[in-house]
């Protein structure tokens, strides 16, 4: 069985900055990864089947709505905490962290926001414990960058709602107990639905021959005339702005993740640089080699900046919406650059499952597209600092 040595890079000593009970949060979850995730996650992503058996695992480290208060069965931790637990897992797997952030930011997160006091005593504690799981029902096969547009609808019925339509692309959703879906009512105001496994007409048909996410549970929510009753309706907040705000919380966790990934992938080919022997000594010797992993700690450790400061900033409120995706289009594309300069210092070594590289260089492409694509959170930056929206 594959042994995990992994050494976090921590370049400008960003550790002095963290608290105990973040290092303990953060240490945790690294161990559980090591021993859990690391050993077994290259067969799953061959066999492009999600490993079940890390469910309990992450609820155990966590990562299951980890700032959600405790009487709700949350952690009670605050941003930077959820941050490097996210960090860690997508160190493992992007694929597990995707399973991690939909229950936390785009399941736990809304039904706590956005829900009635009995929404959240009836979901939150069994998110948590990892007895249910959840998906997240936004993207439509029309509509991604502008979900705006999506065509899922709903009808009061008297005594229940009436839900159609379909959503694509969607985590978790071959075995979700349960799907926050977000639908337009008869005003054509988007409003979040709480839809359970075994509704009549819900259906999540697995989505296959993925070359990304390969060890991440991908599918389709389908709503045939499904009737949801009337108190699954998530009243506290309507319009495009509700789904808006989870997608917040997940980029926030992306960025943090895909520093895990970058990590992971530098730690691999540093590690490889000095044990490689070319032309009678290690090809770390070498000025090219050098310049390659003296850029990859470089950018990690901009990223490792940029996080920790927007983790404040979340943690006094004050985050706004570029600002998160900033930090998510920075961080992917630094650790997709990473990946793919890694992936070269290796060699032909670098495409096997020996290594880890390879299966981070494709996860890293479905994470720069997802949850707002690269060239969209470069629009977002540039309609915040010239007030002049470039995609309306």
């Amino acid at each position: 069985m594959k042994t995990d040595n992994f050494q976090s890079p921590d370049y400008y000593n960003l550790d002095a900055l963290l608290s105990d009970e973040h290092k303990m949060v953060r240490d945790a979850a690294r161990e559980w990864v090591k021993r859990e995730v690391s050993p077994i996650i290259e067969e799953a992503a061959q066999k492009a089947e999600f490993p079940k058996q890390l469910i309990n695992g992450l609820a155990d480290i966590g990562a299951f709505g980890p700032y959600i208060p405790e009487e709700y069965g949350g952690a009670g931790l605050d941003q930077i905490s959820y941050g490097l637990i996210m960090q860690e897992i997508e160190r493992g797997d992007s694929g597990v962290r995707s399973t991690a952030s939909v229950q936390s930011s785009l399941v736990m997160y809304p039904i706590y926001a956005f829900g009635t006091e009995e929404q959240r005593k009836k979901y939150l504690p069994k998110l948590a414990s990892g007895e249910w799981i959840g998906a997240f029902g936004l993207t439509e096969p029309d509509h991604g960058s502008n979900p705006g547009g999506m065509l899922s609808k709903f009808e009061d019925k008297g005594d229940h709602y009436l839900l159609n339509g379909a959503k694509m692309w969607i985590s978790n959703a071959p075995f979700a107990d349960i799907a926050v879906v977000w639908a337009k009512n008869e005003k054509g105001r988007i409003q979040g639905l709480v839809v359970e496994r075994g509704m009549e007409g819900f259906t999540t048909p697995e989505t296959h021959n993925k070359w990304s996410l390969r060890a991440s549970a991908t599918g389709e929510l389908i709503f045939n005339n499904v009737k949801v009753p009337k108190e699954n309706l998530l009243p506290g907040k309507d319009g495009l702005g509700a789904p808006l705000m989870c997608l917040d919380s997940a980029r926030f966790g992306i960025a943090w993740g895909a520093i895990g990934a970058a990590m992971d992938c530098y730690d691999t080919a540093l590690n490889y640089a000095k044990e490689r022997i070319q032309f009678g000594k290690p090809i770390g010797a070498y000025q090219l080699q050098q310049k390659k992993l003296a850029e990859m700690i470089t950018e990690i450790t901009k990223a490792q900046l940029l996080t920790f400061r927007l983790g404040q900033l979340r943690n006094e409120g004050k985050a706004t919406t570029a600002q998160i995706s900033m930090a998510k289009r920075n961080n992917v594309a630094m650790a997709k650059k990473i990946a793919s300069d890694a992936r070269q210092m290796l060699g032909g070594m670098g495409i096997t499952g020996e290594y880890s590289i390879m299966r981070h260089m494709m996860n890293l492409e479905s994470v720069i597209t997802y949850e707002g694509t690269h060239d969209i959170h470069l629009l977002i930056t540039g309609a915040d600092i010239t007030g002049i929206p470039a995609f309306k």
